[in-house]
């Protein structure tokens, strides 16, 4: 009897120490993050138009249709992508 409660403890423990344990994943890795600056890729930042993007950027090399509600219009330039919502900047990217 103590034996099967010996085996019976010891696989709850190990049960309970394997539920516990976790893992930890970071999404956003330092190292990806690009400045926004002379030093980084200097590129639009949120609330510009699309005028005053055209405007300091020049013309886009690809530019998407809008796609979904509100509509979202993809930009892309040689060293970054402008997402837009309507006419206005609302994030730019780096692609790796």
């Amino acid at each position: 009897m103590i034996k099967i409660s010996l085996i019976l403890a010891s696989i709850i423990f190990s049960m309970a120490s394997s539920i516990s344990q976790a893992e930890v994943i970071s999404i956003t890795d330092p190292r990806y993050d690009v400045a926004n600056s002379t030093e980084g890729v200097l590129r639009p930042v949120r609330g510009m138009s699309m005028a005053q993007v055209v405007q300091q950027f020049g013309p886009a090399e690809q530019q998407g249709s809008a796609v979904g509600e509100p509509p979202i219009t993809r930009w892309v330039y040689s060293d970054f992508i402008v997402f837009f919502e309507f006419n206005t900047v609302i994030h730019s990217v780096v692609p790796h």
